[in-house]
C-alpha cells in the first residue's frame, strides 16, 4: 500500500544543497551513500551539480522514474512544491521541513492547506516536521543524520521524534544490533503510526519494531492494526506522559481514577503491544525478542561464577514474576561431576570463580538438557584464571543450537569487550546486570503466553435492550453537571442486561413511607440531589430502617446531611430501596476516554474506592478474557472466589455486568460516564445488585466517540 513511499523506483530531493551545512546536503549525500539502486534526482533552481547529479531547476524537468519528493525548503514554499509534485504524478511525499502545527495557528493553516493538495492529488505524506526513513537492507536512506548509518539488522523503530531517531542510530552501533528500518513519523499530518505500523511489520527483514510514541492520531486505528500485527512479529512501545495531568476534572470515581495513562496502558494491552517503561529497556527487550526462542514456560535457571550476581538474579526472576526452576538430580549429577566440591549446583548454579570455558560449557549443557528448565540467564563477569571471550566463544554454539533462550548477564566493561562482541556477532542478546536480563527473560515469557491465546473478539450480550435505554435517555432530566436523574441511570443499566435495586422516589417523608410499605422493610433511603455527588460522605445515606419510626428520623438526618451551613444542594427527596442482603462490595465504572472511547473500570467498591485504588481498566468491547483477567488484577476481583470467613461470591455476575457495562456505554455515544457503586455480589449463583447507580451524559459530542456498532470492528 505504501511502496511508493517505503520502495520507491526513484526519488527527487527539492531543496538539495550543494552546502555542506545544509540539511537538503545531508539527504542528498545520504541517499547517494546508502547505495540505493534507484533513480536520484536533485532540484534547486540555482542549477549546478551535486554528486555528479544535475540540479534540476524544479520538479517538472526532472526524469523518470519518480515515486517519492522529499521535501526540504522553508514552510511557506511548501505548498507551490506539492503543487507540482502533484502535477507531475509523484504518489508519495517526504516533508521534513519545520514550521507547520508546531509553532502555531499560522502553521497549523499552512498544514492544512498542504493536506488538502494531497488530498486531491492522492498523494501520501510523511510528516512535516520530521527527518523521514532509512531502510538498510533495501537499501535507502531518506534522511540528513550523520554518517555512519545504523548497520542491517532485524529491529524496525518508529518514533514521533526525530532527535530520538538520531541518538537510538548511534546507540544501535554501539550495541551491537542492527536497524531493518526507521521511520520520523513527524506532525503526522496524512501517514500516522497506525499507517506505519502494519506497513513496517511486513517487511521480511523485521522481527520486532519497537515504538516511541507522545499519543496516538486515532486511537481505535491503532488498536485494530496493532491488534492484527501483534499475531505475528512482537511489538513494544514506549509511551511518554504518563501523568494525568492532560485529563478534565471529572466526578465520579471512575473518571478521577481513568486519567489519560490508564487508557493508554488498556489499549495496548488490547493491542498484544508490549509496553516497556524506559528507552534501554525497550531496546533490551527487541534484542531478546528477536534474537531468542521462546520459552514454554517461566521457569529459569541461573548459571553465575559468582555467589553475589546469582542472589541478585534470583530476587530479579522473582521480581519479574519468573521462577526459579528446580533442578533434577540428574542435572545436579552431571554438574557435579564437572565442578570443585565447594561449587553449588543447586539453582542458582554457582560454579566458583576458578570455572572456564569447560565448566561454563558443561554446566550450560546439562541445565538445557533439563526438562524443568524453560530458559537460562548466564551470568559472566570477568573470570580470573581465563577470559571472558574464551568463555564467550565456548557458550555460543550451545545457546545458537538450543530451542530454549539464554541470555547473558556480561558484567563489567573493558575486559568484557571482545566477549560482548563475540556475543553480538552470535545474536546473543548481553546485558551489563542481571536486572535487565531478568527482565528480558520476562518479555519472552510474556510473548509466549500472548501467542498462546486463542485471539477473541468480544460478542454482544445477550438480552440487552438497547431500546429501552433510549427510551430512557429520551426522558432523561440532567442536572447542571450532567447526570441524569437517579430513575433514568436506574432504567438504562438495567437495560443493559444488569439488575438494579427496586427504588422509588420520595418527595416528602409522607410518600417515602408509603414506599417504604410497597417495598417492605427494612428498607434504604438516599438523599437525591442534582448538585450531590458522593451521597454517602455527607451522610446522606440511611441503611436498615426496620420501621416507620426509624424511617422518619432518618429521613429528617439525610435531607439535613445534604445542607450543611451555606450548601446551596437542591433536595428533591429521597430514594427508597429495599435493604439488600450483605455480599462482597465491589464497583464497575465506564468513562469516555476521548482517544479510544469507553473504558471500563472495576475494582474495590465503597467510599474508599480513591484511597485504595484497587482497580483495573479495560477497553470496550470486552471479551471475557479479558474481563477476566481484570478481576484476576484486583484484589476485589480475586477474593470474589473466597477469603476467611467471606463465602464465594457470584463472579459470573460481576463478569456480566463489566463486559454488559461497556457495551452499553459503547452502543450509546452519549453517555459519558457509568459509575455502579457499589455492585453488590451475592453468594455463588445468587447473583449481583447494582446499589446505586450514576450516569452522565456527554455535554456536546464525544471527540473519536466510537459509534453504534463500532464493536463489531474489534
Amino acid at each position: 500500500m505504501l511502496d511508493a513511499l517505503l520502495n520507491p523506483r526513484g526519488v527527487v530531493v527539492i531543496g538539495a544543497s550543494q552546502n555542506p551545512t545544509k540539511l537538503g546536503y545531508g539527504v542528498a549525500r545520504n541517499l547517494v551513500v546508502s547505495g540505493y539502486a534507484g533513480a536520484v534526482h536533485f532540484v534547486n533552481p540555482r542549477g549546478g551539480q551535486l554528486f555528479d547529479r544535475p540540479l534540476h531547476p524544479d520538479v517538472e524537468q526532472v526524469p523518470d522514474p519518480v515515486d517519492l519528493a522529499i521535501i526540504l525548503i522553508p514552510a511557506p514554499a511548501v505548498p507551490t512544491a506539492l503543487e507540482a509534485c502533484g502535477r507531475r504524478g509523484i504518489p508519495a511525499a517526504i516533508l521534513g521541513s519545520g514550521g507547520f502545527r508546531e509553532v502555531g495557528p499560522e502553521g497549523a493553516a499552512l498544514e492544512a492547506r498542504c493536506l488538502e493538495i494531497a488530498r486531491r492529488y492522492d498523494m501520501r505524506i510523511l510528516g512535516p516536521n520530521c527527518i523521514g526513513f532509512l531502510d538498510t537492507h533495501l537499501p535507502i536512506d531518506t534522511t540528513f543524520l550523520p554518517l555512519p548509518g545504523p548497520i542491517p539488522g532485524d529491529i524496525a523503530f518508529l518514533s514521533h521524534s526525530g532527535a530520538i531517531c538520531e541518538a537510538v542510530v548511534d546507540w544501535a552501533r554501539g550495541q551491537g544490533f542492527g536497524i531493518s528500518r526507521l521511520v520520523s513519523l513527524g506532525n503526522q499530518m496524512d501517514l500516522t503510526e497506525a499507517d506505519l505500523l502494519p506497513a513496517t511489520a511486513e517487511d521480511p527483514h523485521t522481527q520486532v519494531v519497537a515504538m516511541y510514541l507522545e499519543g496516538v492520531k486515532d486511537g481505535r486505528a491503532f488498536i485494530e492494526r496493532a491488534r492484527q500485527v501483534t499475531r505475528h512479529k512482537p511489538v513494544i512501545t514506549i509511551k511518554v506522559g504518563r501523568s494525568a495531568s492532560g485529563r478534565q476534572a471529572v466526578a465520579s470515581h471512575t473518571g478521577a481514577l481513568a486519567g489519560q495513562d490508564e487508557a493508554y496502558e488498556a489499549a495496548f494491552r488490547k493491542a498484544g503491544v508490549l509496553r516497556a517503561t524506559t528507552s534501554e529497556e525497550m531496546f533490551d527487550w527487541a534484542r531478546a525478542l528477536a534474537w531468542c526462542p521462546l520459552p514454554k514456560g517461566r521457569r529459569m535457571a541461573v548459571l553465575t561464577n559468582a555467589g553475589g550476581p546469582g542472589a541478585i538474579a534470583v530476587d530479579a526472576l522473582d521480581a519479574e514474576g519468573l521462577h526459579v526452576a528446580q533442578l533434577s538430580p540428574e542435572t545436579q549429577e552431571r554438574m557435579r561431576a564437572l565442578l570443585p566440591p565447594a561449587a553449588s549446583v543447586r539453582n542458582p548454579v554457582d560454579i566458583l570463580a576458578s570455572a572456564g570455558p569447560a565448566e561454563y560449557a558443561g554446566c550450560l549443557r546439562a541445565l538445557l538438557d533439563d526438562e524443568g528448565v524453560d530458559g537460562v540467564m548466564v551470568i559472566l563477569p570477568p573470570p580470573p584464571m581465563s577470559t571472558a571471550a574464551e568463555v564467550a566463544g565456548a557458550l555460543v554454539p550451545l545457546i545458537r543450537g538450543t530451542d530454549k533462550p539464554v541470555v547473558v548477564a556480561l558484567m563489567g566493561e573493558e575486559l568484557i569487550a571482545q566477549a560482548a562482541r563475540l556475543f553480538r556477532q552470535a545474536r546473543v542478546p548481553d546485558y551489563r546486570f542481571p536486572e535487565r536480563a531478568a527482565s528480558a527473560l520476562r518479555v519472552l515469557a510474556a510473548r509466549a503466553e500472548q501467542l498462546a491465546v486463542p485471539h477473541e473478539e468480544a460478542e454482544p450480550p445477550t438480552g440487552v435492550r438497547l431500546e429501552n435505554a433510549r427510551a430512557a435517555l429520551a426522558q432523561a432530566q440532567t442536572g447542571e453537571n450532567g447526570f441524569v436523574d437517579p430513575d433514568t441511570a436506574a432504567r438504562m443499566v438495567a437495560a443493559c442486561g444488569v439488575q438494579v435495586a427496586d427504588a422509588i422516589m420520595a418527595p416528602d417523608v409522607g410518600s417515602a413511607l408509603e414506599a417504604a410499605s410497597r417495598l417492605g422493610y427494612p428498607v434504604v433511603l438516599k438523599v437525591v440531589s442534582p448538585d450531590l455527588l458522593h451521597k454517602s460522605d455527607l451522610g446522606g445515606v440511611a441503611l436498615d430502617i426496620k420501621n416507620a419510626e426509624e424511617l422518619k428520623r432518618a429521613y429528617g438526618q439525610v435531607t439535613r446531611a445534604a445542607q450543611p451551613e451555606r450548601s446551596q444542594a437542591r433536595v428533591l427527596g429521597v430514594l427508597v430501596q429495599p435493604m439488600i442482603p450483605a455480599g462482597q462490595e465491589v464497583i464497575v465504572g465506564v468513562v469516555r476516554d476521548p482517544q479510544f472511547g469507553p473504558l471500563v473500570m472495576f475494582g474495590s467498591g465503597g467510599v474508599e474506592v480513591e484511597a485504595l485504588r484497587d482497580v483495573a481498566f479495560g477497553l470496550a468491547p470486552l471479551g471475557r478474557r479479558e474481563a477476566e483477567a481484570m478481576l484476576d488484577a484486583t484484589w476485589a476481583g480475586r477474593k470474589l472466589g473466597g477469603y476467611r470467613n467471606l463465602p464465594a461470591a457470584d463472579r459470573e455476575a460481576v463478569l456480566q455486568a463489566v463486559m454488559r457495562l461497556g457495551w452499553l456505554a459503547l452502543e450509546l455515544p452519549e453517555v459519558a460516564e457509568v459509575e455502579i457503586n457499589p455492585l453488590r455480589v451475592l453468594p455463588r449463583g445468587e447473583g449481583a445488585v447494582a446499589l446505586d447507580v450514576r450516569l452522565k451524559l456527554a455535554r456536546q459530542p464525544q471527540p473519536n466517540a466510537v459509534p453504534a456498532g463500532a464493536a463489531e470492528a474489534g
